[in-house]
């Protein structure tokens, strides 16, 4: 632990310095309000109430879509200089467009960086995006990899969005992708990990009966495909050719519409299809606390042919501190590679790494900010009409 280490910029107070505070870790919600304050994060219109969250910034669709015929890295040139050279199709997001499925789409975004030196940050899909199976990539102008920025960057951001399932209606503003900030790189401890669980109980069972944490290199989930009574659905798979899905409606749609739901069985098994996407949840009832947050890493080719949770961010709070319950299950973005995979009930399917925040963040993930899914069961995206959910949720 870091004492009265300094702020993240010196003529700037730090409001919640406490005995907690580090010198390096993920940036809460108060040292992101810093960086737009003293334009290390800068946008062409103002930022908007609830874009801030415990640890991450939504980001936003710029004015301008690029339709493009593959999906590529800038590395030696700018993402302008790839784009006039493999030619696009603009499109003006002024008004909402429609986004085709299978389509590849380079927006650039309203946010822009002039991050400091020892400052970095990575994009992730959020919640709702990966639910629909929205497959969204950030990139830099010269980056050499998807997701990261490097450190100091300085200049535009774009987002590779490639809708997968459903057609999408989009518009300048929309949110896809959300962004955290590190100061330093601090490397995730097993140990470390293993003590929080006994301290602050990351995983359980049921509502009130703490889990067995299976923690190697990250915190370990299993895949639930046979909780319930036997009425209510384990997973959805999407139905193909369903309507286009306009982003700026929520409990709006009939799940009916785009969902076939999955039942339970004594078989305690599905079939993955290849190119199918299913929406399937934890065993695991999780709880991130308030002085962390997780990502989980949903690609792990030893366990399968198949890939787990596009939209990885869990914030600090979620599933934390519920009246009556605790934790929340996670729910699991599905999409089986080129064979049929046997899924089993109980089975590993993707691990959680924890990184430690700077400070406490001045909120939680939670309704209090707005959060649509800190009592979710098997749920799918805030678009549809919700149903009575598993899992307590």
């Amino acid at each position: 632990m870091v004492r009265n280490s300094p702020s993240l910029f010196p003529d700037i107070p730090m409001s919640a310095k406490t005995d907690d505070t580090h010198s390096t870790g993920i940036l809460p919600s108060q040292k992101i309000v810093c960086l737009l304050d003293k334009g290390y994060v800068t946008s062409s219109l103002p930022h908007e109430a609830g874009q801030i969250q415990p640890a991450s910034i939504d980001l936003r669709l710029g004015p301008v879509a690029h339709r493009v015929r593959a999906s590529f890295l800038p590395n030696r040139s700018s993402v302008r200089q790839r784009l006039d050279l493999l030619g696009s199709q603009a499109l003006d997001l002024s008004l909402p467009v429609v986004f085709e499925r299978g389509g590849i789409y380079i927006v650039p975004l309203l946010e822009e960086l002039n991050l400091p030196p020892g400052y970095w940050a990575k994009a992730n899909p959020k919640s709702t995006t990966g639910r629909l199976d929205v497959f969204t990539r950030l990139i830099t102008d010269f980056g050499k990899q998807f997701y990261y920025v490097p450190d100091a960057y300085k200049g535009k951001l774009y987002l590779e969005v490639v809708p997968q399932t459903f057609s999408i209606k989009v518009s300048q503003g929309t949110r896809l992708s959300q962004m955290r900030f590190w100061r330093g790189r601090p490397l995730p401890s097993d140990t470390a990990l293993v003590q929080l669980h006994e301290s602050e109980v990351l995983v359980y069972a049921d509502q009130f009966l703490p889990a067995e944490a299976l923690i190697r290199k990250g915190l370990w989930i299993h895949v639930d495909l046979a909780r319930g009574d036997g009425s209510g659905p384990i997973g959805y798979r999407a139905k193909r050719h369903a309507p286009v899905i306009d982003l700026a409606k929520t409990d709006f749609y009939s799940p009916d519409e785009f969902w076939d739901p999955i039942y339970p069985d004594d078989r305690r098994y599905i079939i993955l299809d290849p190119d199918e996407f299913y929406i399937l949840m934890s065993q695991e009832r999780i709880r991130i606390p308030p002085g962390f947050a997780a990502e989980m890493m949903g690609h792990e080719p030893a366990l399968g042919e198949f890939r787990v949770h596009y939209a990885g961010f869990f914030d600090p709070g979620f599933g934390y501190d519920l009246t009556n319950h605790n934790g929340t299950p996670a729910v699991l973005e599905v999409r089986a590679h080129e064979v049929p995979y046997v899924l089993e009930d109980g089975q590993q399917v993707a691990h959680l790494l924890f990184d430690r925040l700077q400070s406490t963040p001045d909120r939680l993930y939670g309704p209090k900010i707005g959060s649509s899914y800190q009592f979710q069961g098997l749920s799918l995206s805030k678009q549809f009409r919700r149903r009575p959910q598993l899992g307590g949720g």
